[in-house]
């Protein structure tokens, strides 16, 4: 008890007042480096694999790109190995900006067998592609076009295809998108 009064009494005697450190009159003047600094602080980067690496907000998120293409849209490849193919999208990464094309940039996989009773396998998987390489595209008039926004009359704001005029954003787009994806769950549950 007698020590932690002796304790308190030293901290009273130290007069550290809000422009003092320490004791001593603090000078901003005499110390630039102490001054608040004015360049931006370089971004965080998340570690992701050795060679690449993903961008982060301060908060440790990871940034997460705006994309012109949702899951269910029908695209059109305008580059690379598949160029001219069509297909639909079955998933999307937002942090890098690369989706999934169902039947599209398969890849080769050789799976390594887990036990006695299961072999090992090679299998073909769907590689993303970026999202710049994808084009949406119109199944009645067989063309690709950029995506637009406008407002419907009822105050919805949906996205269209800018040669055609065709909405793409519909509700039962939308409700085909999920019942698809509940089918594929429930077969992958069974298997």
């Amino acid at each position: 008890m007698a020590a932690m009064a002796a304790l308190q009494s030293s901290f009273t005697s130290l007069s550290l007042s809000s422009n003092s450190f320490l004791g001593q009159p603090f000078s901003p003047l005499l110390y630039p480096s102490l001054a608040k600094s004015t360049e931006k602080p370089c971004p965080i980067v998340m570690r992701l694999k050795r060679w690449e690496r993903k961008e982060c907000k301060p908060n440790s998120l990871p940034v997460l790109h705006k994309m012109h293409v949702k899951v269910g849209d029908t695209v059109k490849i305008i580059s690379g190995r598949e160029k001219g193919r069509t297909g639909e999208i079955s998933k999307i990464f937002r942090h890098n900006s690369t989706v999934v094309v169902k039947d599209i940039n398969l890849k080769t996989k050789h799976v390594k067998g887990r036990g006695e009773d299961e072999p090992g396998q090679i299998i073909k998987i769907e590689a993303p592609i970026h999202s710049s390489n994808v084009m949406l595209y119109s199944k009645e008039q067989n063309v690709a076009s950029r995506v637009g926004h406008k407002i419907l009359e009822n105050g919805k704001r949906v996205r269209y295809l800018i040669k055609t005029g065709e909405i793409i954003d519909s509700a039962e787009n939308w409700e085909r998108v999920v019942k698809d994806k509940e089918k594929t769950e429930v077969a992958a549950a069974a298997s």
